[in-house]
């Protein structure tokens, strides 16, 4: 399927941020990213699977049965669908700051899901470890050949180049926690790979009756930038990170019969441990 141009030029508004609205130092860290062809495959494919009715129909039906007693990130990974996308090898290289000759050595993936987002990264890296409380997805994770860390214990013995936690924060029970344990299994010259979701919201998924966390993180903020401001004053520079480089993006995810994709605004920074 020919994805038109017009969609592409219509999406560079994903990637827009108004840096007025920060303080000059942040802005001057600004990386402008646009829909590159890694973003623009990732749209092909989901308008393509969104057109397979019999398929979409009998994924409905599944996920209605399946609701009662599985969650929604295990009931798509038995289906092998809703597959996510943040950033493409590129766009993280660029946002290093590196050529297409950089490697490193250990990734970690906290919360890899399916392992999509994690195939983009993990060509560059001679080992990539990974975490993920479901277990359909970590079935997944291990067919891809990833080497699978317990949630528990990934922190315990072993420390990363880069550490990419992709939307995380949000999602689990004690995210300031996770950000220490991230910190202390940095190598000293490695980075953290961080996205959020924009405006904040957090949900646990399980093991909360009420799907809010424990720790609650004070991000504040009435616009996309205000938001920003926040999470690195408010939660980074308290938790001992320092931002080397941040940028806008959309956060994808594949569609159903009603919409080929949905999205969400995303920050991802590139961090580092501040001295």
């Amino acid at each position: 399927m020919f994805f038109e141009k017009s969609k592409v030029m219509l999406k560079v508004q994903w990637y827009h941020c108004d840096l007025s609205r920060v303080p000059a130092e942040l802005a001057s860290k600004f990386v402008e990213l646009g829909p590159d062809d890694d973003t623009i495959q990732f749209l092909q494919r989901s308008e393509e699977k969104s057109d397979w009715i019999l398929t979409q129909i009998w994924h409905s039906i599944v996920k209605t049965f399946l609701g009662w007693f599985m969650t929604q990130t295990s009931i798509n990974g038995w289906l092998q669908r809703g597959s996510m996308f943040v950033v493409s090898l590129q766009q993280f290289l660029k946002l290093l700051g590196a050529d297409e000759g950089w490697r490193g050595r250990t990734l970690l993936d906290l919360g890899a899901g399916d392992g999509e987002v994690t195939a983009h990264l993990s060509p560059l890296f001679a080992r990539t470890y990974v975490t993920e409380v479901s277990h359909t997805m970590r079935t997944l994770l291990q067919n891809r050949g990833y080497e699978l860390l317990e949630i528990d214990t990934w922190h315990h013995d072993r420390k990363f180049d880069v550490i990419s936690c992709l939307n995380l924060i949000d999602r689990c029970d004690t995210p300031n926690q996770l950000l220490t344990q991230i910190r202390t299994t940095l190598e000293p010259d490695g980075v953290v790979l961080l996205a959020v979701v924009l405006p904040f919201s957090a949900y646990v998924e399980s093991g909360s009756r009420d799907h809010k966390p424990t720790e609650v993180l004070p991000i504040v903020g009435s616009c996309f930038e205000e938001q920003v401001k926040s999470v690195v004053e408010d939660v980074l520079t308290p938790a001992g990170f320092e931002v080397v480089s941040w940028t806008r993006v959309p956060y994808l995810c594949e569609g159903d019969l009603q919409q080929s994709y949905y999205w969400l605004d995303d920050v991802v920074f590139v961090l580092k441990a501040a001295n």
